[in-house]
């Protein structure tokens, strides 16, 4: 009887987390933690059986003198594209109920950090890594 308790256990909560993984491909809203304004959005697909994110949309997508914003301090072939239509988030696989061990790329410094991202309460949390040290942001559901 103990067995099948377990066994029921860890189906209910695989089941969980591949539903929550579901929820992830869509698109999303970036939204600036000190002001509470949306900065852009990104369309998070799968791919290969991997997931991505592209920057579909900016809220400013035109610097000072009317141009789209350029990913001036990317590197490789994101050097100097425009942000709208950047992939920023690199070849996450599922991991229980998340996604990892892939990259994402902040286009205002061209840093490339390692990435993991999951559904908690219906919103999108981001996570980056430099070694130990770590950042969240959260993600609200495009409508």
């Amino acid at each position: 009887m103990k067995t099948l308790v377990t066994a029921v256990l860890v189906v209910m909560l695989f089941g969980v987390g591949t539903l929550l993984a579901s929820d992830v491909p869509g698109t999303w809203k970036t939204v600036d933690e000190k002001s509470g304004k949306v900065r852009s959005q990104v369309e998070m697909y799968e791919q290969g059986g991997k997931l991505f994110g592209k920057i579909t949309g900016l809220a400013e997508p035109n610097d000072e003198q009317g141009k789209p914003k350029m990913c001036t301090k990317c590197t490789g072939a994101d050097k100097d594209q425009p942000i709208v239509g950047l992939v920023i988030i690199k070849d996450l696989s599922l991991s229980g109920d998340r996604y990892k061990g892939g990259t994402i790329m902040d286009p205002e410094d061209g840093k490339v950090y390692k990435a993991e991202v999951w559904v908690e309460d219906g919103k999108l949390k981001v996570r980056g890594y430099v070694g130990l040290f770590y950042k969240t942001q959260t993600w609200l559901k495009a409508s």
